[in-house]
């Protein structure tokens, strides 16, 4: 957890001074015949993913704004003049952690300076270790795809809200019910999915913490490492076309941030059928429980 200087007060306390104010302004501000606006201090979420999540918690206890709009890149967005200005202004900022938000990582470090409590979702999850060369060095961020870690931080934000004065305890407990039976219907979506096929080759590797809840083996990528703004090599490109005809791969699953070109061109070589996985962008109806049973559905397809 960051660092807390001796003149701050504690996240908690600073909370529940937010939250004090806002429903302060709350009382003066409720008109008659209108609707009050939400109570409790404003809630910025920095992706798309984990906005759905926290939306679904938080309801109308507070306003929520996801900053990153859904289908971008994380590796590949920076913030505008207008976002800046949202994390510097909320009561609390809901971030990934663990460098996903590359382009926001000096404007998180300034604003909990200014005293701006951030919640880094990663702070509460076991986080799965990578490689000392990897190119997150604090372990892998993409915790979104297995519920079960989601679960875990839909708990710990619950506590943080409820030190504020937002009482989500009974959301916060219906939501991690609903993500533990989120959890048993992926797994018996991929039952039909046989031991040696349980292989996955994706466009970067995003999808670590599925293939450990699961048991599925990660054997190869087309963008070498974690982030999706990385280069490829030919000498890459030629040992993944190997390891994808050693291991019998079935599938290439290309996501955001892969080269199109580049990945029909390893299926087509290969003679692997090339299926779009929307490891990273939320469906039409804006749910996580949709975005996890898609994704489930996508590799129990591709790989039965």
């Amino acid at each position: 957890m960051p660092h807390r200087s001796a003149m701050r007060p504690p996240m908690r306390l600073r909370l529940a001074t937010l939250a004090v104010v806002a429903a302060l302004a709350a009382a003066g501000c409720g008109g008659a015949g209108g609707s009050p606006p939400p109570s409790g201090p404003s809630v910025v979420v920095t992706y798309s993913v984990l906005g759905a999540v926290v939306t679904e918690l938080v309801g109308d206890h507070a306003a929520v704004t996801v900053l990153m709009a859904n289908g971008v890149d994380p590796h590949d967005w920076s913030p505008s003049a207008k976002d800046i200005e949202r994390v510097m202004n909320a009561g609390i900022v809901v971030a990934n952690g663990l460098g996903l938000e590359e382009g926001l990582a000096k404007t998180l470090e300034e604003a909990e300076k200014a005293g701006v409590a951030v919640f880094r979702a990663t702070d509460h999850i076991q986080v799965r270790e990578l490689a000392e060369e990897s190119d997150h060095a604090g372990g892998d961020p993409h915790f979104w795809v297995d519920p079960i870690s989601m679960r875990d931080v839909v708990a710990a934000l619950a506590t943080e809200l409820a030190a504020a004065g937002i009482d989500v305890a009974d959301r916060s407990a219906d939501l991690q019910q609903r993500l533990v039976d989120l959890d048993a219907e992926a797994r018996e979506t991929l039952a039909v999915v046989p031991e040696t096929g349980r292989k996955l080759v994706t466009g970067h590797e995003s999808m670590g913490y599925f293939a450990d809840r699961y048991g599925f083996q990660i054997v190869g990528t087309v963008i070498p490492g974690l982030s999706s703004q990385g280069e490829v090599s030919a000498g890459e490109l030629a040992a993944l076309k190997a390891q994808i005809e050693a291991e019998g791969v079935s599938a290439i699953f290309t996501e955001i941030g892969t080269p199109a070109a580049v990945v029909e061109a390893v299926g087509r070589e290969t003679g692997v059928e090339v299926v779009e996985l929307p490891s990273h962008t939320l469906p039409d109806d804006g749910s996580y429980f949709t975005f996890i049973r898609q994704i489930a559905s996508d590799v129990a397809g591709a790989l039965r």
